[in-house]
């Protein structure tokens, strides 16, 4: 398919093709000629912070298969969910697109689905320009990007007068061939799906815990038994995005939870930022932390079954695995129950690549951004020249593989108020210090300034005691928001 032939296949609008925003000469065909056309394999569990894995050495989580993993990878353990929430970081991955430029400035809810707030049709997605290469592409999991329309779909997370849950139409699905998905739905135990060829109606139940459920599906996808999953000979695309560890953390099988049985829950409890136990929060960390480590170490085995199916199809040389998140979560720390929020517990993410041969494996302070990934993925895998103008990300690609060229020195930060994306909260991250500022009409800005070597746990807001790094980093908020055009810098 040459590239007028790829302009109509993904409808809508002009694309200009290029490298905008992409700073790396590298070739995947030059770094390892015996596979130019790498399958990639993508598995993002939901809510999963950069804390809990067992190799980081901070949360005393049991993940014994991305521990062997993080010896195999390129690990960046600073990497962040820039808007650490679902749909705008699914968002930001899918289009390398900050979220004023993608629409998707908020949770994919009945509610935002009035603004628009969903994923474009006539966005290219990376999965788009691998379609167009002739790759076979699955999705497994949660969706999250489609805004909920009535009549809303009969099930437990929607209501008559408000919906989570929404079918993704095929020409909604940006190239990705095998559908086996849903858009969110908490019930781990009993999932829902909808299959490539059902209707809207058409989902169905499946007695299984969910991540167990999707990697049976992505075995299959890998194995392609009889052709059914993907074009035999093509090299093929798969994302598996489970829902744990997230809400509920009870909806988890009893024989994860038992694996934490000889740990007290002050082990376990071991962050210095962890409330009290007798305040509120304080005793709500406390009763779901044993779950939410269970339901980690379930992820942990089920991304280890998956990377057998690889290995024992013979397909680990020639497979980009990535293993990562869309955002973290506080559980109660800092008085925070879940998400959306600036802290580390909420920013950062696990983000583990492996090419065995052509990303040399270490882990390294990185500073990766969302919009990145994009970019970053279709350089390793060859097609810098298929990135569309309008991805706002950069590509690392030469550095991801050997640690040449630049590094990113800061990440922002993006909570945006439902329909006014020139207010909430805009910032950056750097190895050395969180900052942000938060606006609303007819309230005074607050400033948030946290040391993050001296202060690992952000227990003190420096802002008011550090006028000159408040001006420094002011400064620098100012210029990347005016690089990105985004209409928080409208509302003065």
């Amino acid at each position: 398919m040459d590239r007028r032939d790829f302009l109509r296949t993904v409808g809508g609008g002009v694309v200009a093709f290029g490298v905008c925003g992409c700073n790396s000469g590298f070739s995947a065909g030059s770094a390892n000629a015996k596979q130019k056309n790498p399958n990639l394999v993508f598995v993002f569990p939901d809510q999963m912070r950069a804390h809990a894995m067992g190799f980081m050495g901070e949360d005393p989580v049991i993940t014994p298969v991305l521990d062997k993993f993080a010896g195999e990878s390129l690990v960046l353990d600073k990497a962040v969910s820039n808007y650490p929430v679902c749909s705008p970081y699914r968002a930001m991955l899918m289009t390398g697109k900050w979220p004023h430029s993608n629409k998707v400035i908020s949770n994919c809810t009945s509610k935002t689905a009035v603004l628009g707030c969903e994923l474009q049709k006539d966005d290219v997605c990376w999965s788009n320009v691998l379609k167009s290469r002739g790759y076979s592409l699955g999705y497994i999991g949660k969706w999250h990007l489609d805004g909920p329309h009535k009549p809303y779909i009969k099930c437990a997370n929607n209501s008559d007068k408000f919906a989570w849950n929404e079918w993704c139409s095929p020409e909604r699905r940006h190239g990705f061939d095998f559908w086996y998905a849903y858009g969110t739905y908490d019930y781990h135990n009993k999932p829902l799906y909808w299959d490539t060829k059902a209707g809207r109606e058409g989902f169905h139940y499946v007695e299984q815990w969910g991540p167990e459920h999707e990697a049976d599906t992505a075995i299959k996808f890998i194995n392609n038994e009889g052709g059914k999953y993907r074009k035999d000979g093509k090299p093929f695309a798969m994302v598996v995005s489970m829902n744990p560890p997230h809400t509920p953390y009870s909806a988890v099988p009893k024989k994860y939870v038992d694996m934490y049985e000889g740990k007290t829950t002050d082990e376990l409890c071991n962050r210095a930022n962890i409330p009290a136990a007798d305040t509120k929060m304080g005793k709500s960390y406390r009763n779901s932390i044993r779950n939410y480590f269970g339901q980690v170490t379930g992820v942990d085995e089920q991304f280890g079954r998956i990377l057998k199916a690889i290995d024992e199809a013979g397909l680990k040389d020639d497979t980009i695995v990535v293993f990562t998140s869309d955002h973290g979560n506080c559980l109660g720390i800092h008085n925070k129950i879940t998400k959306n929020n600036w802290y580390e517990e909420s920013m950062r993410i696990p983000f583990l690549i492996r090419w065995p041969g052509v990303i040399k494996a270490r882990k390294d302070d990185f500073l990766l951004s969302t919009v990145d990934i994009y970019p970053t993925l279709l350089d390793l895998m060859g097609y810098r020249r298929d990135i569309p103008r309008a991805v706002e990300g950069r590509s690392f690609a030469s550095y991801f593989a050997a640690g040449v060229g630049d590094k990113p020195s800061e990440q922002l930060y993006i909570w945006i108020p439902v329909g006014k994306p020139e207010l909430g909260r805009r910032g950056i991250r750097t190895n050395e210090y969180t900052f942000v500022i938060e606006k609303f009409e007819d309230k005074e800005r607050q400033y948030m300034l946290y040391d993050n070597l001296s202060d690992r746990y952000q227990l003190e807001n420096i802002a008011e005691d550090e006028p000159e790094l408040v001006g420094k980093f002011t400064g620098r908020l100012l210029k990347l928001l005016r690089k990105n055009s985004d209409p928080w810098l409208l509302s003065g």
